[in-house]
């Protein structure tokens, strides 16, 4: 009978354990939509420079805010596919290859949260500037809640990192 049981036991632990792959088409999704990122980026790019005669230098401003806005949510995108993958479901194995990032392979969970916060506060200081440069296309009701909606990003940014930092510590005592 205890035979069985353990036996029972291992067949469901080896499938609780294979179930991670389930997480693999929800990465190659995010791949995907780095195509519509980048999609978007050169429709940024072309509507631009169909209308480059009648820019002013705040419009031009705003274009390359733009740009950058959409590269930090890629770049955001690669860090959450790359470590979410590597961290819960299986290694990239591509070996020493010369164009590997550094931090590949050495980003847990941790570091996950502390780089996705940060991300998404730049990306929530770039829409912000973007308003302040434009203030006249927007009421105060709405400055006002993009401002309350960027604190809070950064509010809940510097929390994470200090709960990280006194779990950490715990750790540290607890050796």
């Amino acid at each position: 009978m205890k035979k069985q049981a353990k036996h029972i036991e291992n067949i469901l632990e080896r499938t609780v354990f294979v179930s991670r792959w389930i997480l693999a088409p929800f990465y190659l999704g995010l791949s995907l939509s780095l195509l519509v990122l980048l999609h978007q980026f050169i429709k940024e790019i072309y509507t631009f420079l169909t209308d480059i005669t009648n820019t002013s230098i705040e419009s031009v401003l705003l274009f390359v805010l733009t740009l950058v806005d959409i590269s930090l949510a890629g770049n955001l995108l690669i860090i959450v596919i790359f470590s979410g993958y590597e961290n819960f479901v299986s290694k990239i194995n591509v070996a020493n290859h010369e164009d590997k990032p550094d931090w590949m392979g050495h980003v847990d969970f941790t570091d996950l949260k502390i780089k996705l916060i940060s991300s998404i506060v730049a990306i929530s200081g770039i829409h912000l500037l973007k308003i302040f440069m434009n203030l006249k296309s927007y009421d105060r009701d709405t400055i006002i809640l993009y401002v309350v909606v960027h604190l809070t990003f950064v509010v809940s940014g510097v929390l994470l990192a200090f709960m990280d930092y006194l779990m950490s510590k715990s750790y540290k005592l607890q050796k």
